[in-house]
């Protein structure tokens, strides 16, 4: 089924780009050269991008560290499982000095844990599994951050629930009791206000929805797992995280 979804999509990219009046039904037979000419024509070239970020890579790190990825090479043992938005200005390695091998994470739209559902969530539920059985990850952290746009979106659905995108407010509803939340107890603060709330409510019914996985309830049993919350405001440079035993604790701000 899937080499049929593929050849279809082929055929609807080809036939898409012949009812283009400035591209012929050669033209549609040619995508690779398509995306040749698009490359050559703008500034930007994002294969040399690709070759450049990799050689600084090597350079700076792969050949300085070689004890470390050596190890690496024999398997990973992270300390750390990480839920982060897919947000390009919020990537945990930089924000957290994460080390290549010391997190397994997972990015998707507002870093958002959908509760357990092995056919609907089966991505999401897959990598918690994994991480926490195989890995033995004994800590996994969700981190919210400023000015999320997944967020905003969740808070701009309408009270009736009617969508308008094909994917991404079907997901962001997964933390409509965040949202819900936020407006009755925030209702007279301005959208921006009551997103910036929201984008840590978020996080406390992600970090809910953690429960609803055995493994993970079972690994909070044995004390051998650990849930956190946190939240990255880019805008001021900060950081603040606080714990979950059952019961949400006071946030820490780290400076």
């Amino acid at each position: 089924m899937g080499q049929e979804y593929y050849e279809e999509a082929i055929q609807g990219l080809k036939k898409l780009l012949s009812e283009k009046d400035n591209l012929g039904p050669l033209a549609a037979m040619k995508i690779d050269q398509i995306t040749s000419e698009l490359q050559t024509t703008s500034t930007f070239n994002p294969i040399e991008r690709m070759k450049a970020g990799m050689e600084y890579f090597k350079k700076e790190k792969f050949e300085k560290e070689t004890k470390l990825f050596r190890e690496l090479a024999k398997g990973q043992s992270p300390k750390f499982m990480v839920f982060a938005c897919s947000d390009s200005r919020v990537c945990p390695s930089h924000v957290l000095n994460f080390q290549p091998g010391e997190a397994f994470m997972v990015r998707n739209i507002a870093n958002m844990v959908p509760p357990y559902d092995q056919t609907k969530y089966a991505g999401v539920g897959a990598a918690i599994e994994y991480a926490v059985l195989h890995l033995k990850v004994e800590h996994i952290v969700v981190i919210g951050h400023s000015c999320c746009g997944g967020i905003k979106g969740l808070m701009s659905i309408p009270d009736n629930g009617t969508t308008k995108t094909d994917f991404i407010e079907e997901w962001v509803k997964i933390c409509l009791p965040a949202r819900d939340k936020v407006k009755a107890e925030h209702s007279n603060l301005p959208l921006a206000e009551q997103c910036s709330i929201c984008e840590k409510e978020a996080v406390n019914v992600s970090l809910g929805n953690l429960l609803t996985y055995p493994f993970v309830r079972d690994g909070l049993a044995k004390k051998t797992l650990a849930l956190h919350g946190g939240y990255y405001d880019f805008v001021a440079g900060s950081f603040e995280t606080w714990g979950f035993n059952f019961s949400f604790l006071p946030h820490v701000k780290v400076p």
